[in-house]
């Protein structure tokens, strides 16, 4: 079978690629934007790479189209696949239709922890011998890859992302993984470019639980309000509750050492286990459990996966020391949400000694952020921060009049190397600068470090 993929630079479309060339299909695909690193992987994969959308590309006469939901109504290759009534199908149909039904799928569900929870799950399973397939966003240090194929039958982590279909399909992607084990994390309002309010998110998750096996499992953080709602309006299938006394919670802090933080889990109250994990965090500490309890689900002992985590070496572009100079050293975040955004810093503060300032770099990229829908709750988000670097290129609204409440402590702008060069002038030895941006951020992260290397030879 040929697929051509159209925007297929996507964390999902690029995975999916890479899981059909797996499959032995020929696969070539196409992008407004075809940038690495996926697209290194992918050529290396031997996946043939177009620029744009033209209408030339019918000219290949793939078997289907798999259509992203990249793409719009009035670009010229979706025109013209309407017009000659091409076969064209979404990437989620595709995965539904000729991979997924092959495998145990666990989808990991909720408004953040998604990346983290989901390589959390595969490297447990996968350090017990089972040799699941994945297909995550995000690159765990453990694989290097973000999509795998897997063992036949074996367990399939998948993202299970509440985010449209396509442009010819309005429903949540989770819609069409038919999973075995649903990984419920949390629910906030998010996406407000495609839902009017978090009720809507949640009947897209109720559709979704509707649709869940008698015979599967539900995994589901006890402290979330919208879940208990969703759960409430109709479940067919059990649920295990994690972070709640009725399943697997967090005991006590333990000594920790060596950058990890050290953990007992509890079962339904009692002292079971004993967790180290480089992750810092409450909400690490959640998504841990969770990914504990979707493992037990799928077969594996509390204590191989609590062994497991201390064996997980973290996620690109989840607090991943990027580099140090001079005693400073520059993280990099996937925080774009002003909740994933606290979490991230207290995660931080826990982990600062003595003096250590924490220096945020922001960039609010995401297509909510940019509406400006959430950006009343900034200023309490960065809170945790001793000083605050916004970047406002892109918005159009004030993002430094919505940090005026920061004071002196936060600097705005909309030229990206003054943004560099006002944090280098602020940064000094043992400093901890955190950038978070669910995008390239121009760069940023290797200005940083290069303006703080040429400071210190001078």
């Amino acid at each position: 079978m040929h697929l051509h993929i159209i925007g297929i630079c996507g964390t999902f479309m690029g995975g999916l690629a890479q899981l059909a060339r797996s499959l032995g299909h020929r696969v070539t695909g196409c992008d407004a934007n075809v940038y690495p690193p996926m697209s290194d992987q992918l050529l290396a994969t031997g996946i043939d790479l177009i620029e744009g959308f033209g209408s030339e590309q019918l000219s290949l006469k793939p078997d289907v189209w798999v259509v992203g939901n990249v793409a719009r109504r009035g670009q010229p290759l979706i025109e013209s696949l309407l017009n000659e009534r091409q076969h064209f199908c979404s990437g989620p149909q595709w995965m539904a239709d000729h991979l997924l039904g092959q495998f145990r799928v666990a989808a990991v569900a909720g408004t953040h922890g998604k990346t983290t929870t989901s390589s959390l799950l595969a490297f447990i399973l996968d350090d017990v011998g089972l040799a699941p397939g994945f297909l995550i966003g995000g690159v765990p240090e453990n694989f290097g890859c973000s999509a795998r194929l897997g063992k036949k039958g074996a367990p399939f982590v998948i993202e299970a992302d509440e985010y449209d279909t396509a442009f010819f399909d309005k429903r949540s992607k989770f819609l069409h993984y038919r999973a075995e084990v649903a990984v419920l994390n949390n629910l906030e309002f998010d996406h407000a470019d495609i839902f009017a309010d978090l009720a809507a998110i949640e009947t897209q998750f109720h559709h979704w639980v509707r649709t869940l096996p008698s015979q599967g499992r539900i995994v589901c953080r006890a402290r979330e309000p919208a879940l208990q709602r969703v759960l409430a309006r109709g479940c067919y299938t059990p649920v295990d509750w994690f972070d709640d006394v009725t399943g697997l919670s967090v005991g006590e802090d333990l000594q920790t050492a060596d950058g990890y933080e050290a953990f007992s889990v509890l079962s339904r109250g009692r002292s079971v286990a004993k967790v180290r994990s480089t992750l810092w965090g409450p909400h690490n500490r959640s998504n841990v459990l969770a990914a504990i309890s979707a493992a037990c689900a799928l077969g594996v002992s509390l204590e191989e996966a609590c062994l497991a985590i201390s064996r997980f070496r973290g996620i690109k572009r989840r607090m991943q020391l990027r580099g140090e100079v001079a005693g400073i050293r520059v993280f990099d975040d996937f925080a774009h949400h002003p909740t994933a955004i606290a979490n991230t810093l207290q995660g931080l503060r826990r982990q600062a000694t003595g003096q250590q300032r924490i220096l945020a770099v922001l960039e609010p990229r995401s297509n909510t952020m940019k509406m400006g829908v959430m950006r009343e709750a900034l200023p309490a988000s960065l809170e945790a921060a001793d000083l605050v670097f916004g970047y406002e290129g892109g918005l159009d609204w004030s993002l430094a009049q919505t940090l005026a409440a920061l004071g002196d402590r936060a600097h705005c702008s909309h030229d990206l190397d003054a943004l560099v060069a006002v944090i280098v002038k602020c940064a000094r030895t043992g400093d901890q600068i955190l950038v978070m941006s669910n995008g390239g951020f121009g760069g940023v992260h290797d200005k940083i470090l290069r303006s703080l290397a040429q400071r210190e030879r001078a």
